[in-house]
């Protein structure tokens, strides 16, 4: 069986200093190494064997579905979405318990073995995580600059890839929304889930292993990280910096 993809494409409110001077009208379309980024992560989900249907979420979808290089994809849908992630993954969540994979347009370094590797770890939750620990991406690229979250036996850093099990996940996605502007500042992120598991944290008392879980616990869900062993999953196209690594990432592989 396949999974389906939903594919976070559209734009925060206000400018983005990545899109200055490039000509592009919005992120998912900004070009690197010769294309644009969202095109990476479309031929990465297509390429995989265990993905099904692919939808584009994005406020002005038609112009992504315009793009050149997505012409003749099959199994690509668009679809338009409000302003605020939570929101608008909310609206396109399948019916029931069915699960869904949801990355996003700047995860430009996605692999179909990325993939495999998260469908697999995610097995058996409601709601899954990848995530990378700080040793794994610093011993491959010790330039990368990254938000860590700190949990007792390791820093961690998203890696942009959620496997969410159905409507199920209302619930968190509607809390989700009260704080994703925090989505940068993790001990406020923590702050929410409630005072206990922000002390826990602080003071190193839990793996980020128990604190998911126990997040997890005050929605009903059964809910995990996947640890990834390719630090370039967490590398996402957030900085100029980080387009200059991606580029670089890019042209290896293209060597290979």
């Amino acid at each position: 069986m396949t999974i389906p993809a939903i594919v976070m494409a559209g734009s925060r409110p206000g400018p983005d200093p990545l899109l200055s001077g490039t000509g592009a009208s919005t992120k998912a379309l900004l070009p690197i190494a010769g294309q644009p980024m969202l095109v990476y992560v479309v031929k990465a989900l297509r390429t995989s064997p265990l993905v099904g249907p692919i939808t584009i979420l994005a406020q002005n979808s038609a112009e992504l579905a315009a793009q050149p290089e997505l012409a003749g994809i099959a199994g690509l849908h668009f679809s338009d979405s409000g302003q605020g992630i939570s929101s608008s993954l909310a609206a396109a969540l399948p019916e029931g318990d069915a699960a869904v994979l949801v990355t996003t347009a700047d995860n430009v370094l996605l692999t179909p073995s990325m993939i495999a590797e998260f469908l697999e770890g995610a097995n058996g939750s409601d709601v899954a995580v990848a995530m990378v620990e700080r040793d794994v991406l610093l011993a491959r690229y010790p330039e990368s600059k990254r938000t860590w979250l700190k949990f007792r036996g390791g820093w961690w850093s998203g890696a942009n890839m959620f496997r969410l099990r159905g409507r199920r996940v209302l619930p968190l996605l509607d809390f989700w929304g009260r704080i994703e502007r925090d989505r940068k500042k993790g001990l406020k992120i923590i702050a929410a889930f409630g005072p206990a598991l922000l002390l826990a944290v602080v003071l190193r008392l839990i793996t980020i292993h128990h604190g998911v879980a126990r997040a997890g616990l005050r929605f009903g869900l059964k809910a995990k990280i996947v640890p990834m062993s390719e630090g370039e999953a967490c590398i996402d196209a957030d900085k100029p910096v980080d387009i200059v690594l991606i580029e670089k990432i890019l042209a290896v592989r293209n060597v290979g």
